[in-house]
């Protein structure tokens, strides 16, 4: 399997998805990431490493544990293959470029837009 194909399987399960977005705030240790989700430590691990397979995330040893972090250049993949479908999510481009820009989902942007009676 390729690196790209790697992400879009890591990315595939949505567990892996909100580890994701979880070390996207901040690293965590296994035992910090098991806390914030409803399976089981050995499921954490497993999932973490996928993802370390896949370079979306490393770990660096403090202390005693490792903690966790994200490393984001493989999603590159994710948006080099969606870049083709902008134009039909967003004709205008408007609502990419706030998403993109403040990290708020389109629903965000769609207010913004609003209110500024665009």
């Amino acid at each position: 399997m390729t690196t790209e194909e790697l992400v879009f399987r890591a990315i595939a399960h949505p567990t892996r998805r909100r580890i994701i977005r979880v070390l996207a705030d901040s690293p965590l240790s296994v035992k910090e990431l098991t806390g914030r989700f409803d399976v089981s430590q050995p499921a954490i691990s497993q999932h973490l490493k996928e993802l370390r397979e896949t370079g979306l995330v490393a770990s660096d040893r403090a202390g005693l544990e490792q903690r966790y972090r994200l490393t984001p250049q493989p999603l590159r993949y994710v948006i080099q293959w969606s870049d083709p479908y902008r134009m039909l999510i967003d004709p205008t481009g408007h609502l990419w470029s706030f998403a993109v820009a403040s990290g708020n989902s389109n629903k965000n942007a769609q207010r913004r837009r609003s209110a500024h009676g665009h």
